[in-house]
């Protein structure tokens, strides 16, 4: 036994024996109670029972009952008796015993002078005592009241005083709570002052070292977590370490050092991932938890913090044991705590995380209803103001954003995004925070974009991805996320737009996530399932091997690593799938159409009925045996297709952009099945499934033009189709194919998708003998890239006439699309010294949707319906002014003339069954290189006789036009 304890143990004997020596009313009474009070409050200090504790404070009463209103020592007993009860309270958390502490302390001020030396002390315990009520009830009337009595404190401690270390810290505590409570950086900055001047004042030896170590560290965590400076988070570590290293075992400070230590290190590894750090924070929290008796108030928040230690383990190594182990740790610190507990928001928090996570690993709906319910509960409790409510409002939109991805329900997307756009915009430009609110609010736009197909939901969701990526070092553990987030966005935007830049951006950003991402690591993965992806979609469209070899080789990677259970495994099989149907197209290896099938029944069969991804699933499946009939011509192969695609249409709700492509899939699969049972429902099934797949207002504009050109196609060799409405539906989605709002070479290279549209639109309308529609069509589709810059430059005379302001508004932005479709991204962003190619981009497309609303309203006034629309035939007609026109079409089946004559109201038709497509290229093509020779002579590189091989050939080259074109024509106009 320590001499000090057996000299407390003596005295209170001796006081015991003393009291009972001594008679009722007898004034000594009230000293010897007084001192008996003292020295089982010594005790307690030494020993940690509550026993002493209850004791300290019994006595104390009974010598304050016993003692006269006049006692001198009546302060004394008045701020002894608070001082007991705080910490009673801080050891059982009943709240009266900080209500009488705060109420015995304040009678202990009123009765003692400003000039008394205790004074200041005083003060000081009351201020503890109003810093503990704050903690338990969060009322910042009770943290003012504990900012003026540290700083009325301080001001009476002169300068050398022994008690101006402790004073200083006091008031340091205090502010670091204010900082807590509101997140004014002041106030964390005057915390940090003040603790590090108490620091420098206290001895090395002193018994109050190790605290203004630990308390320093505090406000340094407090920092980082505002600032995410890494400095500032080894200055805690470094702190830390030395208080739990100066502080004895039995001392009840040694529980916050290590609680604080392992805090520390799951912020350290947070930023650099090393996974001792995170083996140390799980170490120091279990240390404190196992001292920490079940019944202390700090109990809850040390099980909290150990949850969250588990929790992130989890997500660095994927092993379900840590998650359960968060989710049991969480849910008893939440039970725990009272109703009304400061830090009752935060811990609900931290367990919604977990439960999110559960939720996606192993995909029970129960697991994200109760994250949400812990979510709305923690934002419910917290005050607007308060510095966490961001994060809360951050938290539950992601949970409102995976509920909306499960049943597909709007209303949870447009609550996830309203609550991740209040987060972001509460949340201070350099707070630590922000890139991952402003990725997940991405995320959300993202997911609105998929589900409704705006595309403004895009170019925000790329913006803020974009900003998150920028603002977070390149050691961050969260890096690897946001980049492979911001690859899902670019990859999306390529698949609405087209533009390559995006799928190298995607590729790009993809690539470096998984460069950053550890072997082991869980989300590992989705990231390799994500560039496979990527390479997939650069394969579809450059056609290059060796992209789609990668796709396989990380899809099969992906598949490989993801355990069974996980709710993503469907998904990277139906991707894995997709890959090997397109090595299949390419190769032709029959072993790669049923690994196609194999993963893409996996697929359908891991995904729940009513999941939102299982049509899409269903409509691969589909694809799959559908392309297994063409190889080998079994019937049951295109019924299954047929059967899947259908369930697939079912399943997919009306305005969904998915639902064009799957009513596409259907038409083809009845149009083969119309060819092997000529019933005519499969006929008309087929138009009708052609029909709507380019009715869809969600559905990209790009995926409907393509649409409609396959159906024109499939229907001018099979008539039931109807030939002339497919291509009216391809006009007509043209100019949306190739829109204002690409750059000049996008839509130049998308005008070779679409270079035989006008001819073929214009056979078909031939064939018809719709001579009207077939010059109208090629006037509409020809040089439509020049025709919309064209547009751009029109005079608006009539327009300014009927309604000045929209003339004059369409004018102005006009101007601007013109201005802007003049010069690539990256030259006028690097002009405007402001904006990135991406800011200029999303300008480009705003003014382009803008314009054509500014059109829109014009085509709605009377008089402008046909507002900068092509002309017509009926109008085409009158051009013919001075003599007749011909145009001469050339398709891939046949050659014609259509004739528009002065005069006349009609359009005559010659059919030129001499003339090809194949003779119209020959004839092109001899008579540029006759043309290259004629210059060539004419520059003297080269000379030759009169009559010339060249020549000859030329004469043959205008012989056939003659023949087969001019002639036959003169000779019906009779002009031969």
């Amino acid at each position: 036994m320590q001499p000090i304890l057996v000299k407390i143990e003596k005295d209170i004997l001796s006081l015991y024996h003393a009291l009972a020596l001594t008679p009722d009313g007898d004034p000594d009474r009230v000293l010897l109670l007084t001192c008996l009070g003292r020295s089982h409050g010594k005790k307690y200090d030494l020993l940690g029972e509550l026993e002493d504790l209850n004791k300290a404070v019994e006595y104390r009463l009974f010598a304050l009952a016993l003692a006269p209103d006049k006692n001198p020592d009546l302060p004394d007993l008045f701020n002894d008796l608070g001082v007991f009860l705080c910490e009673r309270f801080q050891c059982i958390g009943e709240l009266v015993d900080v209500e009488q502490a705060i109420e015995y302390e304040l009678r202990a001020v009123a009765l003692t002078p400003d000039s008394h030396p205790k004074f200041s002390n005083l003060l000081s315990n009351l201020r503890a005592s109003y810093i503990h009520r704050f903690e338990r009830l969060g009322e910042l009337g009770d943290l003012k009241k504990a900012i003026e009595c540290s700083s009325r404190a301080l001001t009476l401690t002169p300068d050398g005083h022994p008690d101006l270390p402790s004073q200083l810290a006091g008031l340091g505590a205090s502010y670091g709570f204010q900082f807590q409570r509101l997140g004014d950086l002041n106030s964390l900055q005057q915390a940090i002052e003040c603790g590090s001047r108490a620091l420098t004042l206290t001895p090395d030896g002193h018994p109050d070292f190790p605290s203004q170590l630990a308390n320093l560290g505090t406000f340094y965590t407090n920092r980082f977590q505002c600032l995410g400076e890494l400095c500032d988070l080894e200055k805690v570590i470094e702190y830390e370490y030395r208080a739990v290293d100066l502080t004895p075992n039995n001392h009840p400070n040694l529980l916050s050092g290590l609680v604080n230590l392992g805090i520390a290190h799951n912020y350290r590894f947070k930023c650099l991932g090393e996974l001792s750090d995170l083996e140390k924070a799980i170490e120091y929290g279990s240390r404190a938890l196992a001292l920490t008796p079940s019944g202390h108030p700090d109990f809850p928040s040390r099980l909290a913090n150990l949850a969250v230690s588990h929790s992130h383990k989890f997500q660095r190594l994927g092993d379900l044991s840590d998650l359960e182990q968060a989710i049991k740790y969480g849910s008893r610190a939440v039970t725990l705590t009272p109703d009304g507990h400061p830090n009752l928001p935060r811990q609900l928090n931290s367990l919604e995380t977990s439960y999110r996570h559960r939720f996606k690993r192993l995909g029970d709906p129960n697991d994200l209803e109760r994250a949400i319910e812990c979510g709305s509960r923690a934002v419910t409790l917290t005050p607007n103001d308060h510095p966490d409510f961001p994060s809360l409002l951050a938290n539950l939109g992601i949970s409102h954003g995976y509920r909306f991805q499960w049943l597909d329900e709007l209303s949870d997307l447009e609550k996830a995004i309203k609550w991740g756009s209040h987060a972001v915009s509460l949340t201070p430009n350099d707070h630590i925070d922000l890139p991952s609110g402003l990725t997940n609010l991405g995320g959300f736009h993202t997911h609105r974009f998929q589900r409704l197909g705006e595309l403004s939901d895009l170019d925000k969701a790329i913006e803020y991805r974009s900003r998150a990526v920028a603002l977070t070092l390149d050691k961050h553990t969260d890096l690897p996320g946001l980049l492979s987030d911001l690859s899902v966005s670019y990859k999306n935007r390529f698949e609405r737009l087209g533009e390559l830049s995006d799928l190298d951006g995607a590729i790009e950003c993809g690539a470096r996530a998984l460069r950053l991402t550890p072997k082991g690591h869980p989300d590992l993965p989705s990231r390799l399932a994500n560039i496979g992806t990527s390479h997939t979609q650069r394969f579809e469209r450059l056609g290059e091997l060796h992209d789609l070899e990668k796709a396989i080789d990380y899809g099969s990677h992906a598949v490989a690593l993801t355990p069974n259970g996980h709710l993503n495994l469907s998904s990277r099989f139906s991707n894995l799938g997709t890959s090997h149907i397109y090595r299949f197209r390419c190769l032709g290896d029959l072993g790669d159409l049923d690994k196609a099938i194999e993963y893409g029944t996996h697929a359908v069969e891991l995904d729940p009925d009513g999941y939102p991804s299982l049509p899409g699933k269903l409509a691969n499946l589909g694809g799959s045996y559908a392309y297994r009939f063409q190889w080998l011509g079994e019937l049951r192969d295109l019924e299954e297709a047929i059967l899947y695609d259908s369930r697939a249409v079912v399943l997919t709700p009306s305005d969904h952009p998915d639902l064009s492509r799957q009513h596409f899939n259907l038409a083809i699969y009845y149009l083969c099945l119309s060819q092997y049972k000529d019933h005519p429902s499969h006929q008309k099934h087929s138009l009708t499934f052609f029909r709507s797949s380019t009715q869809s207002l969600a559905c990209s504009p790009r995926l409907k033009f393509t649409f409609a050109f396959q159906w024109a196609q499939h229907a001018s060799i099979h008539t039931f189709l109807s030939p002339l409405e497919a291509y009216q539906a391809s006009v007509d989605l043209l100019p949306h194919f190739i829109w204002l709002g690409a750059t000049t070479n996008q839509r130049y290279n998308d005008l070779l998708t679409a270079e035989t549209l006008a001819v073929q639109a214009a056979s078909a309308a031939i064939v018809a003998s719709d001579y009207p529609l077939a010059l109208g069509w090629l006037e509409h589709t020809r040089c439509v890239v020049w025709s919309q810059s064209l547009m751009l430059r029109s005079p608006l005379d009539d327009l300014y006439m009927a309604s000045p302001g929209l003339a004059a508004d369409l004018q102005k932005v006009a101007n601007a699309l013109h201005s802007i479709s003049l010069e690539s991204r990256e030259s006028r962003a690097r002009l405007s010294g402001s904006m990135t190619p991406e800011q200029v981009a999303q300008e480009h497309r705003c003014l382009a949707k803008e314009y054509n609303n500014l059109v829109s309203q014009a085509r709605a006034l009377a008089g402008f319906e046909n507002f900068l629309q092509p002309l017509y035939a009926k109008a085409l007609i009158g051009a013919a002014r001075h003599g007749p026109i011909v145009v001469i079409n050339c398709d891939e089946n046949r050659c014609d003339a259509l004739i528009v004559s002065p005069g006349q109201s009609g359009i005559n038709h010659i059919p030129l069954p001499n003339f090809s497509k194949q003779k119209a290229q020959h004839t092109r093509f001899e008579l540029g290189k006759c043309a290259r020779n004629i210059r060539m002579r004419e520059r003297g590189v080269e000379r030759h006789p009169l009559v010339t091989q060249q020549e000859e050939e030329f004469e043959c080259i205008l012989a056939v036009l003659w023949y087969d074109i001019v002639k036959p024509v003169l000779d019906y106009l009779g002009y031969t």
